[in-house]
């Protein structure tokens, strides 16, 4: 019996050294039940409540994408695909997959005069952060979209934001990548990148990561039967109306925004990431309070001063770049916002989706 014991514990110790070696998590990543035992996921999975969500948020982005419904769609020839990239407000918080942006998108049934079809899909990812889009649409573009639709709010372009989201900081290799071959002004000393050792890379170490991988499985089966993917509560606490008397916006002070506070080189990777493949820039829709202190303040993100400069920054930069930019920012109704100024109500969404695809439309025609 002491001999058996002492070849498995050895025998357990040299699988541990091998896997730490191989490390072996994004090919693991790739193998998924999704498109094929049942249906890939509207959206990239993302939630706070696993249990009631059918859902999890986990950083592998092999196993993120490999679950999405993109992964097992081969590309038609009448198919003019879209992916559309952005944050919370794009994922769709609070909504259920079928009333996102892309969504609806889909449920306005678009045919372009030369008969293709407008399908949309959502790669939209919680938390603000261009450079957190700028790594997914590094991803996405292997799935040959004709258009990428790029949502975004001020809220994403702080330089304090870019390396927030703990996608990123579990996601060093690539992250670095795409900083210095795009040469990124983002300092990164201060960021505590989530670098394995030896330790966490054996079986022992990544249990967590491994158990996130099969619970993304087990999840699947329980999505694919009920639809849920959100843990949606009845009752929320609505977007703040009253405002407080205070016009800071992050570590800046008014009156004047400049360019350089922005991350705009990042949205400018975006684009030549992009290639030949068109890109429509879109600043998203907000609440604009008539509460409180809304003479300093549109809502709870932005003071005035900060979110009109950077409206002209933007323009005016699309402008000299040539961009396909979109500027909707007041076009839903205030009535339409739900727990936050950025996330969206079904109609809210729907108001949202009807101008985009007029301007997906007119990119398809240049």
């Amino acid at each position: 019996m002491g001999r058996v014991v002492g070849k498995g514990l050895l025998l357990f110790l040299i699988l541990n050294i091998v896997f730490a070696l191989w490390y072996p998590m994004s090919s693991m990543g790739r193998v998924s039940a999704y498109n094929r035992l049942f249906r890939g996921r509207q959206r990239l999975p993302y939630a706070d409540n696993p249990q009631k969500a059918y859902n999890l948020s986990l950083f592998n982005l092999e196993a993120m994408f490999a679950s999405h419904e993109l992964a097992g769609a081969s590309k038609q020839e009448d198919e003019y695909r879209v992916l559309v990239i952005g944050d919370s407000s794009t994922w769709g918080f609070l909504l259920s997959a079928d009333d996102t942006l892309a969504a609806e998108l889909n449920e306005l049934d678009a045919v372009l005069p030369d008969g293709r079809v407008v399908r949309a899909y959502n790669l939209g990812y919680p938390v603000m952060s261009l450079t957190k889009d700028l790594l997914l649409l590094s991803y996405i573009m292997q799935y040959e979209p004709d258009l990428i639709v790029w949502s975004f709010t001020l809220e994403s372009f702080p330089r304090d934001k870019q390396l927030f989201p703990a996608l990123l900081q579990h996601n060093p290799q690539p992250v670095l990548e795409l900083i210095n071959n795009y040469q990124l002004d983002i300092d990164v000393n201060d960021v505590e990148w989530e670098r394995p050792g030896f330790w966490d890379r054996t079986i022992v170490g990544a249990r967590r990561a491994l158990a996130d991988l099969l619970r993304l499985q087990l999840y699947g089966v329980l999505w694919a039967a009920t639809g849920i993917d959100q843990d949606i509560p009845e009752t929320y606490t609505p977007r703040m109306e009253d405002l407080p008397e205070d016009d800071g916006f992050h570590n800046l002070e008014p009156p004047v925004l400049d360019a350089e506070d922005l991350a705009l080189d990042v949205l400018a990777a975006g684009v030549e990431m992009a290639g030949d493949v068109p890109v429509l820039l879109i600043n998203e829709p907000m609440f604009i309070s008539q509460g409180e202190n809304s003479d300093i303040r549109y809502n709870f993100y932005y003071p005035r001063w900060a979110y009109d400069d950077y409206r002209q920054i933007l323009g005016e930069l699309s402008e000299q770049n040539n961009w396909n930019y979109l500027d909707l920012w007041d076009i839903v109704s205030n009535t339409e916002f739900t727990n936050s100024a950025v996330h969206l109500s079904q109609r809210g969404s729907a108001q949202f989706a009807q101008r985009v695809l007029d301007a997906v439309i007119e990119a398809a025609d240049r």
